[in-house]
């Protein structure tokens, strides 16, 4: 928890209080269902939490933003986005019902009111648009483009997000990615906004981790 403080230092009492509670909560969980791997729970405010927060030090998103997670595991990026913004909607998608199991069991046990699951493919869900796709190390960019483009609202009229000290963004894809992007990034045929993590966060960790936005 100290690590999340030591960069983001205006959290309301009760978003401390729900950010606490995840270690334990994913500790407890991690023993029945394997959402996060042995080594990592021991980091799990830097590796998960932090990492996902990476999208909030970059990105704001006003109230009544859409945001879905794409793949969302055991709810990351999504529960710890949900708890930094409480006035956006969150509807986190994966194909595995047991992870969303625990995120449901993590969202009502620190009472996350603007966080939904829904346990399908993300191709399935055709009966809503979002503002935003946000996803983490699920597949290459070419597929998340796929996947992400037909849910993404064409008009940013009523959501609009405003990238710090850059300017307003459309509605588009953020995703968080590690390692040499070249390849990956040719392949997708997109032209996307990289921002590397270590300029955010100092930790050996980031090196190497970038946030990846693609505009619709």
């Amino acid at each position: 928890m100290d690590i999340v403080q030591k960069y983001f230092d205006d959290f309301t009492a009760t978003q401390q209080d729900q950010l606490k509670a995840l270690e334990e909560l994913y500790r407890d969980w991690n023993e029945k269902i394997n959402v996060i791997s042995r080594k990592d729970i021991e980091s799990l405010y830097e590796k998960h939490v932090l990492h996902s927060l990476s999208i909030a030090a970059v990105f704001h998103f006003p109230p009544g933003t859409q945001v879905v997670d794409l793949g969302a595991g055991g709810g990351f990026p999504g529960v710890p986005l949900a708890i930094f913004f409480p006035e956006v909607e969150f509807l986190l998608v994966d194909s595995i019902g047991k992870k969303l199991k625990v995120v449901d069991a993590v969202s009502e046990a620190i009472g996350l009111k603007n966080l939904q699951t829904r346990h399908c493919r993300i191709e399935d869900v055709k009966d809503k648009k979002f503002d935003f796709v946000v996803s983490r190390a699920v597949a290459p960019l070419k597929d998340l483009w796929q996947w992400s483009r037909p849910l993404i609202r064409k008009d940013p009229a009523k959501h609009t997000v405003r990238l710090i000290e850059k300017g307003d963004h459309a509605p588009g894809l953020i995703c968080l990615k590690g390692g040499d992007l070249t390849q990956e990034i040719f392949e997708s045929g997109t032209r996307p906004h990289i921002m590397a993590i270590s300029d955010l966060f100092t930790e050996p960790f980031f090196e190497e981790k970038y946030l990846v936005y693609v505009p619709k």
